[in-house]
């Protein structure tokens, strides 16, 4: 434990020089190394797969599911899409800066406030290796120096992202240690990690809910909790059922392994016997596993009966759960009650109650006739996100570059004393 608490100190001692420069660079200097790492990804493709593929390996020893392998598995697709975050991020306007809120007092004095960096950022997180280039990405466009502990699973593989990112960084200029991955998968890191409150400004876990409230109950740096997404839709009765189909089978098919996949669904009563089993089959179709109440059980034979645990389950697979409700309110007490306060979406035809559901849900993302996997900092305009915040300071909902900048008070006058 000294030897990693010491190791972790000397990466903290060079992520606090490396922010010191960052906040002062311009954006052109920070979009030429955000652009020299996606070129540099591309060119180490062959690299990364495989140190990928490495990983892959052992996950299947360890008996790791489809759906984790896949969040696992980094292929050209998904690296010329990390290639293509960064370029984006470049292209974003940089908040760094920004004077806003501005005003005049009486006695003449400009008051406003000035965005900037946050400082040093500290991100534990599990299985998706693609966190290691969006977070980088966006704590460096930020003015951020970054500290990354990946999950044990994807080491290898965030080792690879990691040492591209620091090279492409420091050919560009870019402080040393504006970068850094914890260089153990020893658990010893994630403690020794979350005491460092002299380096580390703010702390991000993203992962299941025992590792974001293990990091809640030790840390001793503010944390901006990234919970389990039990994502919901509610089919309200004026729904179009061929839109409902289509959106549904999105939700929880396209990518049943992350966190704004839908994970519960709700069906208006009154429409329940016409549109649950024919949308059971479409589910049934793609291997989902339907675990529902009562009156779904009956309509829908073949699903199973649910549990309490699995209306409050992120099964991040091919499984959902099911309920039929007698109407809006219901659905809308169901998910603050259920749900994980992430994204739920509403699929309605009727207006008042699509208002009724963004005004009274209370979820980080709330949506009207769309995916829910459409949560996510990229489809929002963002480029790519830190992690989507369930909590309700200092963010909420998909993380970019505003959300990792803090501000402070700047004052113009012009000879005022105060009497």
């Amino acid at each position: 434990m000294k030897d990693v608490k010491a190791s972790l100190v000397e990466i903290g001692k060079r992520a606090r020089r490396a922010a010191a420069k960052l906040s002062c660079l311009t954006p052109a200097a920070k979009n030429q190394a955000l652009l020299a790492m996606a070129e540099m990804l591309g060119q180490r493709a062959d690299t990364i797969k495989d140190a990928n593929a490495r990983d892959l390996e052992a996950g299947r020893a360890k008996g790791l599911s489809a759906a984790m392998l896949d969040r696992l598995m980094l292929d050209d697709k998904r690296i010329e899409s990390m290639a293509k975050a960064l370029r984006q991020v470049a292209l974003l306007e940089d908040p760094v800066g920004e004077v806003y809120d501005m005003h005049v007092r009486p006695n003449g004095l400009r008051v406003g406030r000035m965005r900037t960096p946050i400082g040093v950022i500290g991100i534990i997180y599990e299985s998706r290796p693609n966190v290691t280039v969006d977070a980088g990405a966006l704590c460096i466009k930020s003015g951020n120096a970054v500290i990354l502990r990946g999950g044990s699973e994807a080491f290898h593989s965030n080792q690879a992202l990691a040492a591209i990112m620091d090279e492409a960084a420091q050919s560009s200029g870019l402080p040393e240690g504006s970068v850094q991955l914890v260089p153990t998968t020893d658990r010893a890191a994630v403690e020794a990690m979350l005491t460092l409150n002299e380096y580390i400004d703010l702390i991000i876990p993203r992962g299941g809910k025992s590792l974001i409230e293990l990091v809640v109950r030790t840390s001793t740096i503010p944390v901006i909790k990234h919970y389990d997404g039990n994502c919901h839709i509610f089919v309200d009765e004026s729904a179009d059922f061929d839109m409902a189909e289509t959106i549904i089978i999105n939700a929880k098919c396209q990518r049943p392994g992350v966190c704004n996949a839908m994970e519960s669904l709700l069906v208006h009563e009154s429409i329940a016997s016409a549109f649950l089993p024919r949308v059971a089959r479409a589910l049934q179709a793609k291997g989902v596993e339907i675990r529902g109440d009562a009156k779904t059980v009956q309509l829908v034979p073949e699903a199973k009966p649910a549990t309490e645990e699995d209306f409050r389950a992120e099964f991040l697979d091919l499984i959902l759960s099911v309920a039929v409700v007698p109407s809006l309110d219901a659905a809308i007490e169901w998910i603050n009650e259920y749900g994980s306060h992430h994204t739920d979406a509403i699929l309605t035809r009727d207006h008042r109650n699509a208002m009724r559901f963004l005004n009274e849900v209370d979820s980080a993302c709330v949506f009207v006739n769309c995916s829910t996997r459409f949560s996510d900092g990229g489809e929002f305009g963002m480029g790519c996100e830190i992690g989507i915040s369930t909590d309700k300071l200092h963010a909420r909902g998909p993380m970019g570059l505003r959300e990792l900048t803090t501000s402070k008070f700047v004052v113009f006058g012009d000879g005022q004393v105060r009497t």
